[in-house]
C-alpha cells in the first residue's frame, strides 16, 4: 500500500495528517482531489463516524482510505461538544465563521465555571477496501483546559482556547511541528503507524 486517500475536506486536518503521515512513505491524496463526496456523520461516537468516512473514501476511489473523527470534550459540559465539535453552534457559514461561533458558544457556556478541564479526542480509522472486515482503529487523547480568551493564531478550530498547562501555551501558540508531535491526532496516527509496522 503506497497510495492512501485521506477522507476529509477539512483543510486543517488534511494539512496535519499529511505532515504526520509523511515519514511513513505513503503518498496521500485528499478525497476532494478525486471527487469524493463527503460522508454523512450521523453517529454518536467518534469511531463510528470515522469508519463511515473511511469506507466512503475507499468505496468511491477503490483505494485504501484513512479518516479521523475528532473533537473537543469538556468535562464540565458532560463531554460536549464531542462529536458535534464542528457544528457546536450550528451549520451556518463557512468553516471560519463556524469556528468563531463555536468558540463564542464554548466561552459563554464556561463563563463562571472553575473547572474547565478538557481533552481533544481523535479516532483514526484505516480501511484497505470499502468492505474491509478488519479496519485498523487507533485513538489519541490530548489533555488540557479551556481558557476564556484566545491566544495564538496557529492551528484551527478550538486551538486558541485549548491550553496545555505543561507548556503554558495554547495549541494555537505551538509551532506546527511541535503540535504535530504532541496532539491527539499525532498520538492516534503514531499508534496506527506502529500497527502497520507490526509493532503493536
Amino acid at each position: 500500500m503506497k497510495r492512501l486517500v485521506i477522507a476529509s475536506n477539512n483543510a486543517g486536518k488534511l494539512r496535519e495528517l499529511s505532515a504526520i503521515l509523511a515519514p511513513l512513505g505513503l503518498e496521500t491524496v485528499a478525497q476532494g482531489e478525486l471527487g469524493v463526496p463527503e460522508a454523512e456523520e450521523p453517529h454518536p461516537t467518534f469511531v463510528e463516524n470515522a469508519l463511515a468516512k473511511a469506507r466512503n473514501g475507499a468505496r468511491h476511489t477503490g483505494l485504501p482510505a484513512l479518516a479521523d473523527d475528532s473533537g473537543l470534550c469538556v468535562d464540565a459540559l458532560g463531554g460536549a461538544p464531542g462529536v458535534h465539535s464542528a457544528y457546536f453552534a450550528g451549520h451556518e457559514g463557512d468553516r471560519a465563521t463556524r469556528d468563531a461561533a463555536n468558540n463564542a458558544l464554548l466561552v459563554e457556556k464556561l463563563a463562571g465555571v472553575a473547572d474547565r478541564s478538557a481533552h481533544y479526542t481523535c479516532v483514526v480509522v484505516m480501511v484497505r477496501s470499502a468492505d474491509d472486515p478488519e479496519p485498523v482503529i487507533c485513538e489519541g487523547r490530548w489533555q488540557g483546559e479551556i481558557v476564556l480568551s484566545p491566544k495564538g493564531d496557529g492551528g484551527f478550530g478550538y486551538d486558541p482556547y485549548f491550553l496545555l498547562p505543561s507548556h503554558g501555551l495554547t495549541a494555537a501558540e505551538l509551532p506546527a511541528q511541535v503540535k504535530n508531535r504532541l496532539s491527539h491526532r499525532a498520538i492516534a496516527v503514531a499508534r496506527l503507524a506502529a500497527r502497520l509496522r507490526g509493532e503493536d
